[in-house]
């Protein structure tokens, strides 16, 4: 840690000078990526928010509208019955599904419409069951 910045001397100075003595030391040679652009610079053009997306991929956090993140939801949960081990699973998936859709519906649209409606698990079912067959 850096000792404490001495009364009188200005903080733009001090800092010039914590820098200047850890060039001295050596502390900044040898640095990974050194005189290489940013990763995050290399790969798009100049994004303001680059750091808050890259962080909210690291910490897997999405911010999406209510009504998209239902609709992604849904496209996950078919996916998942698809994969299902049981019957019994399927029906679960997608009768937890249809209650959210529902609630969703019957909701004033907090961002862009649901385009959603509650899906058939009879059918969804039926799919299944021919897939496992075929």
């Amino acid at each position: 840690m850096t000792e404490r910045k001495p009364p009188g001397v200005s903080f733009e100075s001090y800092a010039d000078q914590q820098i200047r003595d850890a060039e001295a030391r050596g502390e900044f040679s040898n640095l990974p990526g050194a005189g290489k652009p940013s990763p995050a610079l290399a790969e798009t053009e100049y994004d303001e928010l680059w750091w808050i997306k890259r962080k909210m991929a690291r910490e897997g956090i999405a911010v999406l509208p209510p009504t998209l993140a239902l609709r992604k939801e849904a496209e996950d949960t078919l996916a998942a019955a698809a994969a299902a081990p049981s019957e019994q699973v399927v029906r679960r998936l997608v009768e937890t599904l249809n209650a959210k859709i529902r609630a969703m519906m019957f909701q004033p649209p907090p961002g862009p419409p649901l385009g959603l409606k509650p899906y058939d698990v009879e059918e969804i079912v039926r799919d299944w069951h021919e897939r496992r067959q075929g």
